[in-house]
């Protein structure tokens, strides 16, 4: 069994990387590793006896980066280059998770791992730092951008719609975002099964993509899950100059995902099955 050192306790991906069963987890809360202090966290990557580290946290509020950048880069890019580093002296894999927001949304085309990157928000900035600093660190590095990110805990777009959804019966929700819902707990799997393959000395290090198929928006993502949890919500498409926020958000968040499949075996997860769990599991408690 793998024994996995995870950065992260709190958030969705981290949740659900502390419920994988194949692999001994140990994880690390902000208390115990806080990436505003990077070197401290580097400190755990040199002392561990964990076979890979997967860091799974990160300044995720992308609003409040705007006006807290240098903070966000700390967290979000120097951080995760100090860790890398440590992780490649030792030769452990360390996998990193990363946004679509590294895009500037453009098109509608798919997003391949190689195509040219253009942030238009300050967290996109700090991701897109933290990219290269892992990247740079060398060893058996990867990236995993993902999108849309869901789970059925914590707060995300489908645990906000089924709250609103208990005491509205209209929403106005943007349409001119595009892009794959992912589930936590795939985004986990993929984690764990990243970090196996280059223990075993299968597949390369990289920058990759990881998204829920199949695409969509925002507004119709609601609609789907007021189907499934059977609350009656008449949604009503707005773009997304009608509802501004401090960070502009991207309009493409499309993400080919065919690399990873072909390197790890990883396919799109279907998040509509993910959303019927979630639901299933809302309606018993």
């Amino acid at each position: 069994m793998i024994r996995l050192l995870i950065f992260g306790q709190s958030g969705q991906v981290a949740r659900a990387l502390s419920q994988v069963t194949r692999a001994h987890v140990m994880t690390l809360d902000r208390a115990a590793a806080d990436l505003s202090n990077p070197d401290s966290c580097a400190a755990h990557i040199r002392d561990t006896d964990a076979d890979a580290v997967i860091n799974a946290a990160a300044w995720t509020d992308v609003d409040g980066a705007e006006a807290a950048e240098a903070a966000a880069t700390v967290v979000n890019a120097v951080a995760p280059g100090v860790m890398a580093r440590a992780a490649a002296l030792r030769d452990l894999p360390f996998i990193h998770l990363s946004s679509d927001y590294v895009f500037d949304g453009s098109g509608d085309a798919l997003w391949r791992p190689n195509h040219s990157t253009g942030p238009i928000n300050a967290y996109g900035r700090s991701k897109l730092a933290g990219e290269q600093t892992v990247m740079a660190a060398g060893g058996l590095s990867v990236v995993l951008r993902t999108s849309w990110v869901f789970d059925g805990v914590g707060r995300n777009f489908v645990t906000t719609m089924l709250r609103l959804g208990a005491t509205r019966d209209q929403l106005s929700i943007v349409a001119d975002q595009i892009g794959g819902p992912t589930p936590a707990s795939h985004i986990a799997e993929a984690c764990v099964k990243i970090a196996e393959g280059l223990v075993a000395g299968r597949g390369a290090p990289g920058i990759y993509h990881l998204s829920g198929t199949p695409d969509t928006s925002w507004a119709d993502f609601a609609r789907a899950i007021f189907a499934c949890s059977g609350q009656s919500v008449d949604v009503h498409d707005i773009a997304t100059a009608d509802y501004p926020t401090a960070a502009v958000r991207p309009l493409n968040s499309r993400l080919d995902c065919r690399d990873l499949q072909r390197e790890f075996g990883i396919t799109r997860p279907d998040w509509a099955t993910a959303l019927r769990e979630i639901c299933e599991r809302v309606s018993h408690e």
